[in-house]
């Protein structure tokens, strides 16, 4: 008999809602990861519950403002050129993504699996315990430049056709929303049905806390082999030899380093993301406001002022880039006024494949290995409902979703 049920890897937003829905299900679970749950790369995002979230990165104007994206010194992307390089084919299938009809497509799958995240989380914030960090003040995206308010316009229909629920809102209503602004507001869209987190790792935390009381196992270290045969799989973490029923793979940018788990061949990407934060600054918004032309959020967190975004292509190891931080610092400045230095900076590690989706289903290799991570910016959002899916698959139900979008062996480009 198997010492589990369920063996996941990675406590990360998407690793620990995996874990409670299959214990909530009533299996024997175990959880394994060398850190604290939620202290990864989910600890420092945005904190949003982004279910309006469905237009990649993968984007047109990606191509047409290449040059400027790469050298312009506000630009909220950096790239590594030795990491480019070593990498040339996570880079030609992100861009091949950017195309006009692939972005359409992927836009689509991704609004399909936003539609059902609501479904998927909202069970786990109410085992949590977690109403109270829940806060329902939607999203305002703002523009300050009349060039960069007219580019929005096609987006946010893609977003209106595939149900996406969004207001316009005039400058003034914009800044009453909102009077930290400092910015010259040309235009500014309210996402109403959007919710946010006051504190993620807390809510990741309660989480845990919630699969420890319903019997679920947790193990402070590193899942390194998945050995899968008919019956179950055996796993080699920490030392130690253990079997399960089936393996969850949910260990973010780290999920290519698990031998066996049909992870190591796949192109998944880092996009690396930093945020600031400012004590005795939460005052300055009273939900997350995103600006458009650079690229991050000002969020108001429970322990102060977040300002958190941009993207950085680079190696899992290289060090933090203070380039990357000291543009937030500016950029935050601008949006919202002068701004004491920051408390405290961070550096995370959004997992992303070259097609923005994330790889949700089992593994080519094996039924018993289920894979679930890849979910770029939007981790939080989606950690809900990939959990429901991951704990049908386990069980042999049939999800409501169709999987084929996010399968492992899918064409990248």
């Amino acid at each position: 008999m198997a010492d589990f049920d369920i063996a996941i890897a990675g406590a990360g937003a998407v690793g620990m809602s995996c874990a409670l829905w299959v214990q909530m299900r009533g299996h024997k679970v175990l959880l394994m990861d060398p850190e604290p749950p939620g202290s990864g790369t989910s600890y420092g995002n945005a904190c949003t519950l982004a279910t309006y979230a469905c237009l990649p990165v993968n984007d047109p104007s990606v191509l047409t403002s290449l040059p400027q994206l790469m050298f312009s010194r506000d630009s909220p992307l950096s790239l590594s050129y030795a990491h480019a390089l070593r990498n040339p084919r996570w880079m030609l299938s992100f861009l091949a993504n950017c195309r006009a009809a692939p972005s359409r497509r992927i836009a689509g799958h991704l609004a399909d699996l936003l539609a059902h995240a609501d479904a998927g989380i909202n069970p786990l914030i109410e085992a949590a315990g977690a109403q109270d960090l829940v806060v329902e003040r939607g999203q305002l995206s703002v523009w300050s430049t009349g060039k960069a308010a007219k580019a929005a316009a096609a987006g946010l229909e893609r977003r209106r056709a595939l149900g996406v629920p969004w207001r316009e809102v005039d400058p003034e209503e914009a800044l009453e929303m909102e009077p930290g602004l400092h910015l010259p507001v040309k235009r500014a869209v309210h996402f109403h049905a959007a919710r946010h987190l006051r504190d993620p790792l807390e809510f990741i935390t309660r989480m845990h806390r919630a699969f420890a009381d319903l019997g679920g196992t947790t193990l402070r270290a590193k899942a390194e082999t998945v050995r899968a045969s008919d019956t179950g799989v055996e796993l080699q973490a920490g030392g130690q030899s253990l079997t399960a029923g089936h393996a969850v793979i949910a260990s973010g940018a780290f999920s290519t380093q698990i031998k066996g788990a049909g992870t190591q061949k796949l192109p998944l990407g880092t996009e690396r993301g930093y945020h600031v934060m400012y004590e005795s600054e939460g005052h300055r918004v009273t939900r997350p406001v995103g600006w458009g032309e650079a690229g991050f959020y000002a969020v108001p967190h429970a322990k102060g002022l977040r300002l958190t975004g941009t993207v950085e292509i680079a190696a899992l190891d290289a060090p933090a880039n203070p380039r990357r931080l000291d543009y937030l610092v500016r950029k935050g400045a601008e949006m919202l006024g002068s701004l004491p230095d920051p408390d405290s900076d961070w550096l995370g590690y959004r997992p992303t494949m070259p097609d923005s989706l994330p790889v949700i289903g089992r593994s080519p290799q094996s039924d018993r290995v289920i894979h679930a991570f890849g979910h770029q910016h939007i981790g939080l959002t989606l950690g809900g409902i990939t959990g429901r899916l991951v704990a049908d698959l386990a069980e042999g139900r049939q999800p409501n979703v169709d999987l084929a979008p996010f399968a492992a062996d899918r064409a990248f480009a």
